[in-house]
């Protein structure tokens, strides 16, 4: 008889935890097991992880072959580094599972977008507008250029009182 250790699904729906079982390789997921061997609950943060080493060892050095996911479990609770290098069973454990490391995020809140920002000119850029306009040598757009800056002046003023209101 194939013996693998391997993850039976328990809990309800959307809500999963999970025993870890010594079980026949041909009977279902959540069917016939031999032995509960440990728990693993991967909803709280950082996850728990319970193992019973000295049971974990036995089925190993028995033969039973752990799936990915209870290889790795099994790593973090020290069993699979002994069932390695032949030692003793370490104490059976209750481990949490470190999270990774969550993205950094600024404390300081988000700038106003820079794409309502960005058609709006201000008095000095309005000018550098106009340079390369006016080295192209076409008139009309150095007098497109010329009348959109003070609507641009009157937009940036505005945009002003707005964000010393939204800063109070």
């Amino acid at each position: 008889m194939a013996v693998k250790l391997r993850l039976m699904r328990m809990g309800k729906k959307k809500q999963p935890t999970y025993r870890i079982v010594a079980a026949d390789a041909r009977s279902p997921r959540n069917g016939r097991f031999i032995e509960i061997v440990g728990a693993y609950d991967p909803r709280p943060d950082p996850s728990v992880v319970t193992v019973d080493n000295e049971r974990a060892l036995h089925w190993l050095r028995h033969g039973a072959q752990p799936t990915d996911r209870v290889r790795k479990l099994l790593r973090i609770s020290g069993a699979w580094e002994a069932f390695e290098s032949g030692a003793a069973a370490p104490p059976p454990s209750t481990t949490p599972i470190p999270a990774a490391a969550p993205p950094a995020v600024s404390a300081a809140p988000p700038e106003p977008s820079a794409a309502s920002e960005a058609p709006v000119a201000k008095a000095g850029s309005s000018a550098e507008s106009e340079s390369p306009a006016a080295e192209s040598g076409s008139f009309a757009e150095s007098e497109s250029a010329a009348s959109e800056a003070p609507a641009a002046e009157s937009g940036s003023s505005a945009e002003s009182e707005s964000d010393k209101a939204v800063g109070s």
